[in-house]
């Protein structure tokens, strides 16, 4: 086994020589420069950090400490897009297997009997000082244990997640043997570069890992200024150990002196803000926007991606009237689908690309193979949804409340326009708008309404599958409970061999969106814009789970062509 994970990666490596020579001859690299901020609107622009401590099982933890707190892997991104790459790395939480790369970790291979992956740990990483809090020092195998071992007794920790982990430990210095009780699919996404996987000294810890100013880690920045509802500030950590490799030369990372998260909840302030250079990239422009950007800007530069979180309507399968497979399916055929990709969407949008991501390669299935009860979900019938109201005891409708965040414009405009089609076969809902953490808090505590709106990201291939229906999950808002769907969950964590893991999510995947415990809706698109002068960057969102902070330490900024451009 160990031998052939190495062939697979010698392999790469020369495709991945091959492939970086060809660009060169087509176009040589820009040498990087020194210097400069950048001021981004995140993917997540409208939200505050939730927690500096992955102790606390925060979903946006990577998102906010992932340029101070390091992972065993990270995505490769010497295969990226900015890089001559092919690849644009959007995907919220999935890596494939050929585009990992080791991070903390240098090499790793399987054991067996028992089962265990030993890792070996990159020597020389270093913690640097922070006043108050730890003196430099280098980042060794116990750091790991200590951070795994924490992590994995937190009372917040998701259920099951590290249960096939018998143990970890440091026989020396630089490795760490993972013992497995049982083989788990999802290892590496995990404990590799999972959301809650960074790597934190037990010196931060003592002095308080949840407060912003002991944030201190092996990452390319650190954490210098933080202000709720407002700001996120990284300065350069000079003693960064990973360097990059441009035109035959190499160059130390980061190169920007500071990055800075814009916390702006108002929309309109945001993309004014971009427009007049205050901003040097927004992640997340909706398409509303877009046309008239470019237009008064036609300078910036712009990829367009495939929302990874799905939209849907969550019905609480434990309640009446949303117990009855007809009131569910009756639901999606009231919703216009077609017309709210044309009307609403302007065409920005795909009718089917949820749980499963078109990305995930052979996990996704598209609806034109699908059986015909799942392609029925999609086509809008109210006269059929009338009639399965009627046959389920609701020949006159029923009314029901719909929590929906206030911190998502999208979902603020969308949510009238499925109340209005759903009025039309005698539905009436009740729109319950709150604030991000009320929200968040009604779903994982379970006291959620019958009906919740939201967006869900994919995760990865069977993550999508586990957290969304398998009961007394965080993101389980429908409270699905099949205990044979539930064993058939284990079943696949469990089989070591991918095609038939593929095999069985795609029949799983086929018969949750025909089970409805959703109303189906569309997927966006999204935009990413930036000026001209943000090089070595190509709309690149994540190198791991929610994780940004390694694309951002690649990035730089052309001071000069900025100046030049009156900004």
């Amino acid at each position: 086994m160990t031998q052939t994970f190495k062939m697979r990666h010698l392999a790469g490596a020369a495709l991945l020589s091959f492939t970086l020579s060809s660009s060169a001859l087509a176009q040589a690299p820009e040498a990087p420069k020194y210097g400069g901020t950048v001021e981004i609107a995140t993917i997540y622009v409208t939200i505050s950090a939730l927690s500096f401590d992955n102790y606390d099982w925060p979903w946006k933890h990577n998102h906010d400490t992932g340029a101070i707190y390091e992972q065993l892997f990270a995505a490769d991104l010497t295969k990226a897009k900015s890089r001559g790459g092919k690849n644009s790395y959007i995907n919220d939480a999935y890596i494939p297997s050929n585009l990992i790369r080791g991070e903390l970790a240098e090499k790793w291979e399987w054991l067996e009997n028992p089962l265990r992956l030993k890792i070996d740990l990159r020597k020389g990483v270093m913690f640097p000082e922070k006043a108050g809090v730890m003196k430099a020092r280098e980042m060794v195998a116990e750091d790991v244990v200590y951070s795994f071992k924490r992590l994995s007794t937190s009372p917040k920790a998701t259920r099951n997640y590290f249960d096939y982990v018998k143990d970890v430990t440091a026989p020396d210095k630089y490795t760490v043997v993972f013992e497995m009780s049982k083989f788990n699919a999802e290892w590496d996404y995990r404990f590799g570069y999972g959301y809650y996987s960074g790597i934190i000294p037990k010196e931060v810890v003592d002095a308080g890992a949840a407060n912003w100013k002991n944030v201190n880690g092996s990452g390319p920045f650190k954490l210098t200024d933080y202000v709720a509802g407002n700001s996120q500030t990284y300065e350069k950590n000079s003693e960064y150990w990973d360097k990059e490799t441009v035109a035959e030369k190499e160059f130390k990372l980061p190169y920007v002196d500071k990055v800075v998260y814009r916390i702006i909840k108002d929309e309109a302030t945001r993309v004014t803000a971009l427009r007049t250079g205050k901003l040097d990239i927004m992640e997340g422009v909706r398409w509303q926007d877009v046309e008239t950007l470019k237009k008064s800007v036609p300078q910036m530069k712009w990829s367009k991606w495939l929302n990874q979180s799905g939209t849907f309507l969550s019905m609480r399968v434990d309640q009446k009237p949303f117990d009855d497979l007809r009131v569910r399916r009756a639901m999606n055929l009231a919703v216009n689908k077609d017309e709210i990709i044309k009307s609403y969407y302007n065409g920005n949008a795909e009718l089917y690309a949820y749980p499963q991501h078109p990305e995930y390669g052979p996990y996704f299935q598209p609806l034109s193979e699908q059986p015909d009860s799942v392609k029925e979900l999609f086509k809008y019938d109210p006269a059929k949804a009338k009639k399965l109201l009627a046959e389920a005891g609701y020949p006159n409708g029923f009314t029901f409340t719909t929590q929906v965040c206030s911190c998502n414009p999208d979902h603020m405009d969308l949510l009238p326009l499925v109340a209005a089609y759903l009025e039309q076969v005698g539905v009436k809902m009740e729109i319950q708008p709150m604030e991000y953490a009320a929200f968040l808090s009604a779903m994982t505590t379970q006291k959620n309404t019958a009906g919740y709106f939201m967006n869900n990201g994919h995760t990865n291939p069977t993550t999508t599958i586990r957290k969304s229906f398998v009961p007394k999950q965080v993101w389980n808002p429908s409270q699905w409970d099949d205990p044979k769907l539930t064993a058939r969950m284990e079943a696949v964590y469990e089989e070591r061999d991918e095609a038939k893991r593929i095999a069985e999510l795609r029949k799983m995947t086929t018969e949750m969106v025909d089970a409805a415990p959703y109303i189906w809706m569309p997927t966006p698109y999204v935009f990413t814009a930036w000026w001209p002068w943000v090089k070595g960057y190509e709309g690149e969102l994540r190198a791991g789970s929610v994780r940004p902070g390694p694309i951002y330490a690649r990035m730089w900024v052309d001071q000069e062509m900025k100046k030049k451009m009156g900004y």
